[in-house]
């Protein structure tokens, strides 16, 4: 049986975290044994891994930044675990497994790197040392895994030049992203709204890079053109406790069609209730919302950022960053096809996730690279 102990910088419900969960959810549990380390306090999703019956550890620190006394735990965790690969999730979970997976004589360390380029403007300069260390580092661990060319690229340009490269993109649960004709309904009841109300939305926690700006402009060209359209925003911080969010609604004069959900835990659900799905990000590697959207036979317009292009296909519709009037245009391209037509496109969307990226084949291609990077027999 292989040993792989999992360090990550937070147990939080983003895209990283996400993927960790799906993977340690469906390996092979009689030829993996899997464990978590968190570097910060477990959170919500630690407890619901412990309640698969994984183990979870958490190094205390209260940010992401590794500390001397997290770095001695560690190496004192690994030593007494013996796994025989040592994967790291994130830039700083990277660095300090690196340290302490070398001091431990792990014998086969991975870094997995999940995002591509990086604005400098919009990350603290922690980061960026941690990105020159680890770019002078990089051909110390085994291998580096991405989830996207387009991450491979950009490290690339900060340096980056590993022993191997190893790109194993996200996987999506078919049986939980799907679409929903009961979803529809509840979704336009909630928000009180005809359920031939058409819906434009966005899934994406608050942050810069994920521009929700350029999402309600475009929404302010579009509801000049077409009044009956509505728009719902969820992810954490979208919600009317945001005063930049409502700021520019109401500066937009889009206060009758905007609809802030926040943090859901129904996501699946929200997803599959919309027309047209959206990625508005200046900065992606491969967005799990494309993805998810696609599962639920929900047509895309996103941004031609990191790997969008190769998810989508010709399954939806690819604008440039920064560019509202491109994706007001692209959602009313979608929204003007008839119900038939876009309900094939949405099939065909959903088809192209089983074909490439079902989780279950995701899942197959993490256990044969660890089988074949640890040497040891699963």
């Amino acid at each position: 049986m292989i040993k792989v102990v999992h360090l990550i910088t937070d147990l939080e419900t983003g895209g990283s975290e996400t993927m960790l969960w799906k993977l340690l959810s469906r390996m092979d549990q009689s030829r993996f044994a899997n464990v978590v380390v968190s570097m910060t306090l477990p959170g919500q999703l630690g407890s619901r891994i412990k309640r698969h019956g994984i183990p979870v550890f958490s190094l205390g620190m209260s940010s992401g930044i590794p500390s001397l006394f997290s770095l001695i735990y560690l190496i004192r965790l690994l030593r007494k675990q013996k796994p025989h690969v040592l994967q790291t999730w994130l830039y700083h979970a990277d660095l300090i497994g690196l340290m302490a997976g070398k001091l431990s004589k792990v014998p086969a360390i991975v870094w997995n790197i999940r995002c591509a380029d990086l604005e400098r403007k919009d990350h603290p300069f922690h980061l960026w040392l941690t990105l020159k260390v680890l770019a002078r580092t990089s051909a110390l661990p085994t291998a580096v895994v991405v989830n996207s060319m387009a991450g491979r690229l950009a490290n690339e340009r900060l340096g980056f030049r590993p022993k191997r490269w190893q790109l194993i993109p996200n996987g999506f649960e078919l049986d939980v992203f799907r679409p929903s004709q009961e979803a529809r309904s509840l979704i336009h009841k909630e928000l009180g709204l005809n359920k031939d109300t058409p819906l434009v939305g966005l899934v994406a926690r608050f942050d810069l890079m994920k521009d929700h700006r350029t999402f309600l402009i475009a929404a302010q060209h579009l509801h000049k053109a077409r009044p009956d359209v509505h728009f719902v925003l969820a992810g954490k911080n979208v919600d009317s406790q945001n005063a930049i969010l409502m700021k520019q609604i109401s500066d937009l004069g889009l206060e009758k069609c905007v609809h802030l959900l926040g943090e859901r835990i129904d996501i699946p659900f929200v997803t599959a209730a919309l027309d047209v799905a959206s990625c508005s990000s200046y900065s992606e590697g491969f967005p799990n919302v494309i993805g998810e959207a696609m599962a639920c036979c929900v047509p895309c317009v996103a941004t031609d950022v990191g790997d969008c292009a190769k998810i989508i296909g010709d399954t939806g519709v690819l604008v440039p960053p920064r560019n509202p009037a491109a994706m007001a245009k692209g959602w009313a391209t979608l929204l003007s096809m008839n119900e038939e037509d876009r309900q094939k496109l949405g099939m065909k969307a959903r088809d192209r996730i089983a074909s490439l990226f079902n989780i279950d084949i995701i899942i197959r291609q993490y256990e044969t690279f660890y089988v074949e990077i640890s040497d040891h027999p699963a």
